[in-house]
Parts: structure tokens; C-alpha cells; sequence
């Protein structure tokens, strides 16, 4: 499987961290209302990025389990 098509089985919304967890998990609720959980990206893991309770982020979803995501984007 390509990237390109990887890109077509994620889905991309916006949310809040509610919770930290352990090995870099975090649960985040969506805009939606509902909660996934979701493990921080290798791009913002390399970078040291730091993601805290209340931070706004973008989640890629599956397609397959929408319940758990990985964490691409933190807002300011």
C-alpha cells in the first residue's frame, strides 16, 4: 500500500486532550463529543513537541478503529 492510499483511509478532526497517559498516550475528546484515544505522532515526537491537558490538536482517525488516533498537529 502507497502512502497515497494510506492518506485515503485516515480521517482528520479536531480536538481536546483531556487526559495524560502512559507511553505517550493521551485521551483526547473529540469536537463531536466522542473520546479516542490517541498516541503522539513520530514527526512531533522527534521534534519535542509537548502536548498538556486543555491543548487543542488535530487527530488522524482510522478508518478501520475509530476509536483510538495519532496526534499531527498541537495548536497554540
Amino acid at each position: 500500500m502507497t502512502t497515497e492510499e494510506e492518506a485515503d483511509d485516515v480521517v482528520r478532526v479536531s480536538g481536546t486532550v483531556t487526559q495524560n497517559l502512559p507511553n505517550a498516550t493521551f485521551r483526547v475528546e473529540i469536537d463531536g463529543g466522542l473520546e479516542v484515544l490517541a498516541h503522539v505522532s513520530g514527526k512531533m515526537r522527534m521534534r519535542y513537541i509537548r502536548i498538556l491537558p486543555g491543548d487543542r490538536v488535530d487527530v488522524e482517525l482510522s478508518a478501520y478503529d475509530p476509536t483510538r488516533g495519532r496526534i499531527v498537529w498541537r495548536y497554540r
